[in-house]
C-alpha cells in the first residue's frame, strides 16, 4: 500500500477540516487547497499550497474555474501501474495527487429556501467538486477520496496504523460513498429545476433516492431483511429515538401511520394504532383528555399499540399512557416529568418527531412503482352539500368533521362511528362495505347510540346506512357518486337521519 503523499482539500462544509489536514501534515502529506478552504489551513499555521501556484493558472470567473486543470485531474486519474500513464504526467511536470478531499456546494440548501430563483441555484450548482470526486472514485486503486467529514476520524486513524497509507478495501468503500452522493446531488437538482417551469405534479423520472439510518433486524417477518432509509429530523423516518429498545419494521409503519392521523388535528389530539388502523383517536381541548377518550374507545385493542400524538408529552398524559402496555409513541416533544414517567418502561420506544412531508406517495408493486400525491384534501363544511331533509345538528357537524378526518386514515372500506372529537368504532379493509358497518358497531366499547357515521367512499346500497341507523347511528357522511345515491338519500329521509356529501373520496389501501 502506497503512503498517501499529496492531498487536494476543497470543502464547501469545513466541519473538521482543520484537525483533519493537521493530521495529513503530520504524516508528511503535501496539502494542495482552493480559497477559502487554503486560507483557512494557512491561517491554522499549516502548509499548504495553492492550486493555482500547481496549475500557473489562477482562479477565475468568480471562482467557477478552479480545479479543472490538467495539472489537476491529470495527477488525479493517472493509473500508478500503467506505465504509460506515468509517462505522460511526468512529460508534462504533472505530479500525482493521492487523495481528494471534496464536498459539495449546498444546492439543497439553497433550493429549500421559499422563491429561490433560477439564478441563485444555478450558481450554486458545483462543477469542479463532483468531477473531482467523480475522477477520484474512479481511479479509487490508487487515490482515496474523501467526501464526509464524518469519515476523518476513521481514515486518519487507519493512515496512522499503516504508515500513512489507505487499504484498498477502505478506498473501495470510499469511491462507492461518492457515486452515491453526485447521484443524489445530481437528482436534487433535476429535481427542483423542473419545478421552476411549473412541472406536472408527476415527474417524468421517478428518483427513490434516500441514505441508509440503519439495519432493521428483520422486515414485516423474522425471514425478511430490511433498512429504514430517509434523512434524519425529517418526518418518522428521521426522527429521534429518545428511549426504548430498537425499533422494528412494523413499528415504523404504525409509528408513521399514527403520526399522519394526529397530525391532523388542531387541537390537543392522540391516536392509537394496530396495524395501520386506528383503534382509538380524540381530539380533545386538552392531550390527557385526549388520551383518556383515545383508551376509553378500544381498550383491548390499544394493548401493544403505537401512538400518535401531535403536542409536546406533559405529565398527566404519560401518567396515563404508563398504565397499560404500549410499542412506542411518537411526538414533537416530551417535558422532562414525562420523560422521567416514560423511561421507566425499558422497552417502550419514544420518538421526537420532526415534520416533513414527502410531495409524493410512493409503492413499490412488482417491475415498478406507483406514485400519487399525498392526500391532503380538508373537508370544508360550506362546500359539502346536505342530501337528506333533516340538517345535522352543530353537534353532529363538528362529530361528522372529526369522523371524515379519521376514516381518510383508515384502510378501505372504511367507516367509523364517532362522536364530536371522540371515535367510538372502525370497521375496516372490509371487503363489503356494510360488513365494515357491522364490524365498527360491533368492535364498539361506549354506546353507538348517538353516533354519527363517517364512510371513506359512497354507501353503494341502502343497507349500510339501515344497518348502522339500526345500531343508533344518527348522521352520516360520505363522498356520494353511486349510482345508487337517491336510494342511499330516500333511505335516510325515510329513517329521519342526516347525509352530507363531500364530493370527496378517501380510499386507503
Amino acid at each position: 500500500m502506497a503512503k498517501i503523499a499529496r492531498v487536494l482539500i476543497s470543502v464547501t462544509d469545513k466541519t473538521g477540516i482543520l484537525k483533519f489536514a493537521a493530521g495529513l501534515a503530520g504524516m508528511g502529506a503535501e496539502l494542495i487547497s482552493t480559497g477559502g478552504t487554503a486560507r483557512m489551513i494557512r491561517e491554522a499555521g499549516i502548509a499548504v499550497a495553492d492550486v493555482s501556484e500547481v496549475t500557473g493558472f489562477p482562479e477565475m470567473l468568480d471562482g467557477r474555474v478552479k480545479t479543472m486543470h490538467p495539472k489537476i485531474a491529470g495527477g488525479i486519474l493517472a493509473m500508478r501501474g500503467n506505465p504509460e500513464h506515468m509517462e505522460a504526467i511526468s512529460a508534462h511536470g504533472i505530479v500525482p495527487i493521492d487523495m481528494v478531499v471534496v464536498n459539495l456546494y449546498r444546492f439543497e440548501d439553497v433550493a429549500a429556501k421559499a422563491g429561490a430563483h433560477l439564478e441563485e441555484l444555478i450558481e450554486n450548482i458545483d462543477i469542479g467538486g463532483p468531477t473531482m470526486l467523480r475522477a477520484a472514485a474512479k481511479n479509487y486503486q490508487d487515490v482515496a477520496v474523501v467526501v464526509s467529514p464524518e469519515d476523518y476520524p476513521a481514515i486518519l486513524d487507519e493512515m496512522r496504523r499503516a504508515n500513512g497509507s489507505l487499504s484498498q478495501e477502505t478506498k473501495w468503500r470510499l469511491a462507492k460513498k461518492v457515486f452515491r452522493t453526485t447521484a443524489a446531488y445530481d437528482a436534487a437538482i433535476s429535481a427542483r429545476l423542473e419545478q421552476l417551469d411549473g412541472a406536472p405534479a408527476m415527474p417524468a423520472e421517478l428518483a427513490v433516492r434516500a441514505p441508509k439510518l440503519m439495519d432493521l433486524r428483520y422486515g414485516e417477518n423474522p425471514h425478511q431483511a430490511a433498512a429504514l432509509y430517509g434523512w434524519k429530523g425529517k418526518g418518522i423516518a428521521g426522527a429521534e429515538q429518545l428511549h426504548g429498545k430498537e425499533l422494528s419494521y412494523n413499528n415504523l409503519v404504525d409509528l408513521d401511520a399514527a403520526w399522519q392521523l394526529a397530525s391532523e388535528f388542531g387541537k390537543p389530539a392522540v391516536t392509537i394504532m394496530k396495524h395501520t388502523n386506528p383503534c382509538g383517536c380524540a381530539e380533545q381541548e386538552t392531550l390527557g383528555e385526549a388520551y383518556r377518550k383515545a383508551f376509553e374507545a378500544d381498550p383491548v385493542s390499544a394493548f401493544g399499540g403505537v401512538i400518535g400524538i401531535n403536542r409536546t408529552v406533559d405529565e398527566e398524559t404519560a401518567k396515563e399512557i404508563a398504565k397499560t402496555f404500549i410499542e412506542a409513541i411518537a411526538a414533537p416533544g416530551y417535558t422532562p416529568e414525562a420523560l422521567a414517567i416514560l423511561t421507566a418502561k425499558k422497552n417502550l420506544r419514544l420518538m421526537r418527531v420532526a415534520a416533513g412531508e414527502d410531495p409524493l406517495v410512493v409503492k413499490s408493486i412488482s417491475g415498478g412503482y406507483l406514485a400519487q400525491s399525498a392526500d391532503r384534501a380538508q373537508l370544508d363544511r360550506a362546500s359539502a352539500v346536505v342530501k337528506t331533509q333533516r340538517v345535522p345538528t352543530d353537534e353532529e357537524w363538528v362529530a361528522l368533521e372529526f369522523g371524515w378526518k379519521v376514516a381518510k386514515h383508515v384502510k378501505s372500506n372504511a367507516i367509523v362511528y364517532a362522536r364530536a372529537g371522540q371515535s367510538v368504532g372502525v370497521g375496516a379493509g372490509q371487503m363489503s362495505r356494510v360488513d365494515s358497518v357491522k364490524i365498527g358497531a360491533m368492535k364498539a366499547v361506549l354506546p353507538v347510540a348517538g353516533t354519527v357515521v363517517a364512510s371513506d367512499a359512497f354507501f353503494p346500497f341502502p343497507d349500510g346506512l339501515e344497518e348502522a341507523v339500526k345500531n343508533g347511528a344518527t348522521a352520516f357522511i360520505q363522498p356520494g357518486g353511486s349510482v345508487r345515491d337517491e336510494e342511499v338519500i330516500a333511505a335516510a329521509d325515510r329513517l329521519g337521519v342526516a347525509m352530507v356529501f363531500t364530493g370527496v373520496r378517501h380510499f386507503r389501501h
